[in-house]
């Protein structure tokens, strides 16, 4: 008894459809492979799930590019034309807008301004005078920034002195009290005197 047929449509049960891909995907490249060595012939693959996940083959002695080369020439099919046509003219227009830069700065040094017009010249000065004001207005703007830092730290030197002065004061005064209080009560010397009778020796006299 033959094997039913099966209906080819979307598997709704992502589980199963996931299965079934892994299997057919493995049965393709096996395909794949045994054509290329059986018959000596240039084969690739590539493949997306889903996911976008990505899978290829290609044939040992053969590369993706070379394959794609070998068929637009038989095909007459052109696959980079386009990209490659917008590409090179985003590459000119790159290269022309560098072009003008240099030429600009150039002219804003002060070379190759021969050929300019009346017009040109009176351009570059206005821009000139601008940037040089912009410079000014930002010297300015540094100047008065390092100002404003010089006579913060200037502030605080002058309140880390005021108070290390007070507490040298501090220290001074008790200083000065314990040594007042030690002379204070230092204890005296014990001292003793000899009275010189002020009349002379009775015994002397006789």
């Amino acid at each position: 008894m033959g094997r039913g047929k099966i209906e080819i449509k979307r598997i709704e049960n992502s589980n199963n459809r996931q299965v079934t891909y892994s299997k057919r995907r493995n049965g393709i490249v096996k395909k794949a492979k045994e054509i290329s060595v059986l018959c000596d012939a240039q084969v690739s693959l590539v493949i997306f799930a889903s996911s976008g996940k990505m899978h290829e083959y290609v044939s040992p002695n053969s590369s993706l590019i070379n394959i794609l080369d070998a068929y637009q020439k038989q095909s007459g099919t052109r696959l980079w034309d386009a990209k490659h046509e917008n590409l090179s003219n985003e590459i000119e227009r790159i290269k022309k807008e560098n072009d003008n830069m240099q030429n600009e700065l150039r002219h804003l040094k002060g070379e190759d301004i021969n050929s300019l017009h009346h017009k040109e010249l009176m351009s570059i000065e206005d821009a000139l005078e601008n940037g040089l004001t912009c410079i000014r207005e930002r010297q300015m703007e540094i100047y008065r920034m390092a100002k404003k830092n010089f006579a913060d730290k200037e502030r605080l030197l002058e309140d880390e002195n005021k108070r290390l002065t007070y507490q040298m004061h501090q220290v001074m005064d008790m200083e000065g009290g314990e040594m007042e209080n030690e002379y204070q009560y230092q204890p005296q010397m014990p001292f003793s005197f000899r009275v010189q009778p002020i009349q002379p020796n009775l015994h002397e006299r006789f």
